[in-house]
């Protein structure tokens, strides 16, 4: 069995090994076994390389031995490129030789059927027997360019090897890892380290990115991810990256819908897989990113600029019309454009009277006569307004032999004594003397609303980056479900076991029992049926609000019961629920749903009948506390709401962050047990009158069949 040294001895191997044999290893270095040979040499590698062929004596220049256990020395890595059905046999070799690691290129594993599947049971068997970590199979290998370890058959090898940099890139496709490497070395994106995870029998996107955190010579990680296998530790992953202060940038491929679910909860509808992605990447403190281009752009920012400490951006432009588009991009991503500091504007107007000095800063194309003027107003905004960016339009300058090399040599003197201030420029310009501007710091795009896009991304990184995680201690006295909260009235009793607060309301059996019920109440009621068949009951007829006096409530009682028994005749009735009408709040849902990848996770939103049409919904994994809670509220399309419009009083925003933070460690500590609980509506009162529960369903995790 493999122990925790031995996880940290096989990820050293696999990424900075000494010594590989290659098993498979072929003389056609255009071959997959014959690749990471040819590319070592190219890379300078300077650990042993052992190519494993029983019918040479050679490969490539190099002595080829006829097993592993002809090896003379250690080994740390095999890389196996031989076919499915032999790599079991030179999985035990390995593990019988003492390899630490195993980078398996062979297909024909689980991604091509239940035969495929029973064979990398075998695999991940012996490579627990021995304690060796293994990438793959089904993988394209990894790449450590500060050591020249070429241990994949990827393509974007066989030109050159690059020169490496501090930007990871973690990826379970090797195709796509491989273009997308291509894209990142096109646009001046030096990647250090890449490794492709394939199927993941057991080492994982999350222990890569695990490892690269505790990597002094890597600053940032993108990842590429088809699909999360293990929500628990890619959540560690993530959060440890955060306390590390090291961003994470996600790209994820696949959205998919659980709507089927949707029949017994409001919840399961809305949590979506992506919608809950979201936010638990965000939660843990990493950025996910919508395209191949967002990740590209975001690295490459990355890479020549840390992450913004703010949101207030300055333009300067050439172009009135540039400026005003770069405007309207800032709007869209939380960027405020306040305007100079009066001394400030009052001496660039002097220097520069032709332009004008709001922000946008237009300086015209008179500039061009006098470079030296396009950047007094940068300095001023960086050195005297404290923005956190500026992003400058210069249009095609870069293109002249000229102009180029002198406004980069202006930019430079403009900034000297700001290190670590972010300019980025908005300019076309042919590729060398794009990056002569990179290598002093400027990151250059070619569209002004891309630049804009990507320091918003650097901008979210940097809040991110700088809010705690909140942590928040299981509760130790939560109750625990017993499997036949079935109905609302046992729902609620078990909510409010949890500190969630129902209302008081009565039991009954039948229509003269409510009419006495009501009676007791005084003023207008509310009726509901109680079935645990019947989880939505407004939808079949059974719920009446506002009835008033015994006489009308029997006979709505009576006359409701009728049409749920003709609507839903195999539904059982336990009795009615009778309660006072109260209805001077806000209508919200609470929900905490178990979520397959991730686990219990917890969601606020508007709620009501129009929950799912409406959407306003905000999720976050658990459990959580009060503060956190408020995060979570403050994140609604609808926040404003809550704070009282046209004379409405303000919502009691402490009393529903309490329940909601209840709710999720009540979530949490049922959670082999339910599959969600739901409130909804709870109804948020005016500030100092709290808020109270009035419905509740919980589904269970195995859902019993619906009569209607």
């Amino acid at each position: 069995m493999p122990t925790d040294s031995n996880d940290k001895l096989g990820l050293r191997a696999v990424f900075s090994p000494t010594s590989i044999a290659i098993v498979g290893a072929s003389s056609d270095p255009t071959r997959i076994g014959g690749r990471p040979i040819q590319y070592a040499a190219a890379a300078g590698y300077t650990g042993r390389i052992y190519p494993v062929n029983p019918n040479r004596a050679e490969v490539q220049g190099l002595q080829a031995y006829p097993d592993l256990h002809s090896i003379p020395g250690p080994v740390d890595l095999v890389v196996v490129a031989v076919p499915a059905d032999l790599v079991a046999g030179s999985v035990a070799s390995a593990g019988e030789c003492g390899a630490k690691a195993l980078v398996i290129f062979s297909s024909g594993f689980a991604e091509s059927g239940e035969e495929g599947r029973q064979r990398q049971d075998v695999l991940h068997g012996l490579c627990r027997q021995y304690g060796i970590r293994a990438l793959g199979p089904n993988c394209l290998g990894v790449f450590n360019a500060s050591i020249g370890h070429t241990a994949t058959f990827a393509s974007f090898l066989q030109e050159a090897v690059p020169a490496g940099g501090r930007i990871a890139l973690v990826s379970q496709s090797g195709a796509y890892a491989s273009y997308v490497f291509m894209l990142a070395a096109k646009r001046g994106i030096a990647i250090g380290k890449w490794v492709t995870t394939g199927n993941e029998m057991d080492v994982n996107i999350a222990d890569a990115i695990d490892y690269l955190i505790d990597d002094p010579a890597t600053s940032a990680i993108g990842c590429i991810a088809e699909g999360i296998r293990d929500g628990h530790s890619f959540l560690r992953a993530l959060e440890k990256a955060h306390d590390a202060g090291k961003p994470v940038v996600l790209l994820k491929m696949g959205r998919t819908s659980k709507g089927a679910e949707a029949a017994t909860s409001h919840t399961a509808a809305l949590a979506v897989d992506d919608v809950v992605l979201d936010a638990v990447v965000k939660q843990a403190g990493a950025l996910r990113v919508a395209t191949t281009q967002d990740l590209i752009d975001v690295l490459y920012c990355l890479q020549l600029q840390p992450p913004l400490a703010g949101r207030k951006l300055g333009i300067v432009s050439v172009s009135g019309g540039a400026g005003v588009l770069m405007a309207d991009a800032a709007a869209a991503h939380g960027f405020s454009l306040p305007p100079l500091p009066l001394a400030s504007r009052q001496r660039l107007e002097k220097a520069i009277p032709f332009g004008s000095m709001a922000n946008p800063v237009d300086v015209t194309a008179q500039a061009l006569n006098d470079l030296t003027l396009a950047g007094l107003p940068i300095r001023a905004m960086l050195a005297e307004g404290g923005y956190d960016a500026v992003v400058a339009f210069f249009m095609n300058w870069l293109c002249s032999p000229v102009t180029g090399p002198e406004l980069r040599r202006v930019l430079a003197e403009t900034l000297e004594g700001l290190e670590g201030c972010t300019l980025a420029l908005a300019a076309i310009g042919p590729e060398h003397v794009i990056r002569d501007y990179e290598r002093q710091g400027f990151p250059v795009f070619d569209d002004p609303t891309r630049a804009i896009a990507a320091l918003g991304a650097m901008a979210r990184i940097g809040d991110a980056l700088r809010t705690p995680r909140s942590v928040s201690p299981l509760s130790a006295d939560m109750p625990l479900v017993a499997g036949n909260e079935l109905d609302e009235v046992s729902a609620k009793a078990v909510l409010a076991r949890a500190g969630v607060p129902v209302l008081a309301e009565t039991w009954v059996a039948g229509p003269a029992a409510a009419a006495a019920a009501a009676s007791a109440f005084g003023g207008p009621v509310a009726l509901k049926i109680v079935s645990a068949d019947l989880p939505h009951k407004s939808d079949c007829g059974g719920v009446r609000l506002g009835v008033e006096g015994a006489t009308a409530v029997e006979t709505a009682a009576a006359e409701m019961m009728a049409v749920v028994k003709r609507r839903c005749p195999g539904a059982r009735i336990d009795g009615l629920l009778v309660s006072p009408m109260v209805s001077d709040g806000i209508e919200m849902v609470l929900a905490t749903h178990v979520d397959p990848v991730f686990g219990p996770v917890v969601m606020v939103g508007f709620g009501g009948i129009l929950v799912e049409v409406m959407r306003d919904v905000v999720f976050r994994y658990g459990p959580i506390g009060p503060d956190e809670a408020y995060r979570m509220i403050d994140e609604l399309r609808g926040r404003r709401i809550l704070d009282g419009l046209r004379g409405r009083p303000p919502a009691d925003l402490p009393a529903l962050a309490n329940s909601l933070a209840l709710l999720s460690h009540f979530g949490w500590t049922n959670a082999e047990r339910l599959r969600s609980a739901e409130i909804n509506p709870l109804l948020v009162r005016p500030l100092g009158k709290g808020c109270v529960a009035l419905d509740a369903l919980l589904t269970f995790a195995t859902p019993k069949a619906l009569p209607c």
